[in-house]
């Protein structure tokens, strides 16, 4: 207790075994828990499931590998590997550096609206359009990915980790829409109550070591299924907004994507909202909107108008700060170019947020 209230980091390393007392205290309490390849992890003894259970074990039962799968812990890390990571997760926790001056132009604006609001949306939707995971390895580097919720599973809806923005340590959490090829896995970016947990975690963190948070958020809006609902969805919702809220450390929001409903929201309430020129904001889709108001699928482009969701419209309403340009046609056709904007535009508001507070 003494030593988390210092803010000083706490990472778990599980040998093989790790289980009695071993693995039910100190272990479990720490910021960051890996574990080696195949090492025996849990409170009790495998002999002992085995005596106790009627049918056999799965295979690969009461491993690193199953806590993974199950989001209790953060990665499986050959012994050979541990000392690079390790070295580098100290050194981001370290955060020696913080960004409170920058030459960058103050803000970079789109001036009026380029696009009808449909055609934003299919832009959004693209499906070459850059990821969480794209912009993450553009902007962050010695990234550390977190995974899991330390109680139920590892939602691959979202990732989330840390790592450097021009030399300062950052928290990043991002919808994950896996157009790299593993779409249903990740649920096109869909939350379920697991990876909003999760995020609950960074945001623990983050005010743990002080550290500020960037979120990315690309989703059509939470997971809906009578599975998440039983796992907790509507308290998850709730508790992630208002962990977000009140999270003590400078906050940064980037609508890169689909920005939909309670999904957007709970990783949007933030110091300063960026969004970028394609993106599409709102609290319901198009297509629900048209069936909504006009009982009419036809009437699809007259929703999205309606609907007020571009960037342009998002900030004539003041609900973002900043509209970060993108290249003609929209950011898959030059992510480089996407993300040299996007840097700027996080630089100059983590800046700004922190000389406020200094």
């Amino acid at each position: 207790s003494e030593h988390n209230m210092k803010g000083l980091p706490y990472v778990a390393v599980l040998a093989n075994p790790t289980t009695g007392q071993a693995y039910g205290s100190f272990t479990n309490l720490a910021d960051i828990i890996v574990a080696e390849p195949g090492a025996i992890v849990g409170f009790s003894p495998l002999r002992e499931l085995m005596e106790n259970s009627d049918v056999p074990l799965p295979k690969g039962a009461h491993t690193s590998e199953s806590h993974l799968r199950r989001g209790l812990i953060d990665g499986v890390v050959e012994r050979k590997n541990l000392k690079d990571l390790l070295g580098t997760i100290l050194d981001l926790l370290e955060h020696k550096y913080k960004i409170t001056e920058v030459q960058y132009p103050t803000r970079e604006l789109i001036p009026e609206q380029k696009i009808a609001a449909w055609d934003a949306v299919q832009i959004a939707r693209h499906v070459s359009r850059p990821s969480s995971i794209a912009y993450i390895s553009l902007l962050f580097t010695s990234f550390v990915e977190l995974h899991g919720d330390r109680m139920f599973a590892d939602d691959k809806a979202v990732i989330a980790g840390f790592g450097y923005l021009d030399g300062q340590t950052v928290m990043v959490i991002g919808h994950e829409r896996g157009r790299e090829g593993n779409q249903t896995e990740r649920n096109d970016g869909r939350m379920s109550p697991e990876g909003f947990r999760k995020a609950q975690r960074v945001f623990k963190l983050a005010s743990k070591f002080g550290i500020p948070i960037i979120t990315l958020i690309d989703t059509p809006g939470p997971n809906v299924s009578s599975e998440a609902e039983q796992h907790g969805l509507g308290n998850a919702i709730a508790t992630t907004i208002e962990q977000m809220a009140n999270v003590n450390v400078p906050t940064v929001t980037v609508v890169i994507g689909e920005g939909g409903n309670a999904g957007a929201i709970c990783l949007g309430v933030a110091d300063r909202v960026l969004m970028l020129e394609n993106a599409i904001y709102s609290t319901i889709s198009p297509e629900n909107a048209a069936a909504l108001m006009y009982q009419d699928d036809a009437k699809i482009e007259d929703a999205a108008a309606s609907l007020k969701l571009t960037a342009y419209d998002c900030y004539k309403l003041g609900i973002v700060d900043v509209v970060v340009p993108e290249p003609t046609g929209g950011a898959h056709v030059n992510i480089e170019e996407t993300a040299r904007n996007l840097r700027r535009a996080l630089v100059h508001e983590l800046s700004t947020l922190q000389i406020q507070k200094l």
